[in-house]
């Protein structure tokens, strides 16, 4: 069974979520030629003070933003 796990910051509106995961799994089907039902998509909404790049947190300030 393929299983596509996306991993974002959290926020995202149910029905853009509900979206990418029609998307996700129609692209999985058509490359794969899978049954849909196989098709699973997990989404984890990370908050962005559990995220860092290169040594920076996703919720630091960014320079030049402003106070």
């Amino acid at each position: 069974m393929p299983n596509i796990t996306v991993q974002m910051y959290k926020g995202r509106d149910p029905a853009k979520k509900k979206a990418l995961a029609v998307a996700l799994t129609n692209a999985m089907v058509e490359s794969l030629g899978c049954p849909i039902a196989a098709v699973q998509v997990i989404i984890q909404d990370v908050e962005k003070h559990d995220w860092a790049h290169a040594g920076v947190m996703a919720s630091d300030p960014k320079p030049g933003a402003g106070a």
